[in-house]
């Protein structure tokens, strides 16, 4: 698991505007958000996303950037961004379970018509030098920050220069 303040792994990421998104190519003023949410079947997320889009003004006007990325197929995420409210949200596809684990996200053997293995849902936010900052991970899909208590805190810690913590 990746703690504060440690580099994270490189993530190259496919969209569904069939491009392709690095995290060593972002050069957020202050941060990028990532968002690994656990697919289409997940009425949550949905909700989380959505969310996000209406909101998602509020960070870039603080200089965070943000991508939500699942394991789901490509045919799957586009479908999840066609039929949910999510067109300004970069929407990442096909992250391997393996490169998952190197993120510390937990992750759920699928039940009912789930996918068979996906992650379960976490926020990084990690510095322009590719540090990682702030995480929050879950092992089930309740429990989740709000984004205004991340924007919240995201003005704290630019006002006050306040430390990353957790990295002990």
């Amino acid at each position: 698991m990746i703690k504060p303040r440690e580099k994270t792994p490189d993530l190259h990421i496919s969209l569904v505007n069939n491009t392709t998104w690095k995290l060593s190519e972002q050069a957020p003023e202050n941060f990028t958000m990532i968002l690994f949410y656990r697919g289409k079947h997940c009425p949550v997320c949905k909700s989380q996303l959505e969310e996000l889009q209406k909101k998602g003004s509020k960070f870039t006007d603080r200089g965070v950037n943000f991508i939500a990325i699942s394991s789901d197929t490509q045919e799957v995420a586009k479908e999840t961004y066609n039929d949910w409210d999510i067109a300004d949200i970069p929407l990442g596809y096909g992250l391997p379970i393996e490169e998952a684990r190197k993120w510390g996200l937990f992750i759920s053997k699928g039940i009912k018509k789930e996918p068979e293995h996906f992650t379960e849902p976490g926020i990084f936010i990690i510095t322009p030098d590719q540090t990682l900052y702030w995480v929050s991970i879950q092992s089930m899909p309740f429990g989740r920050p709000s984004f205004n208590d991340i924007l919240g805190g995201i003005d704290y810690i630019l006002k006050e220069g306040y430390p990353a913590r957790g990295e002990a």
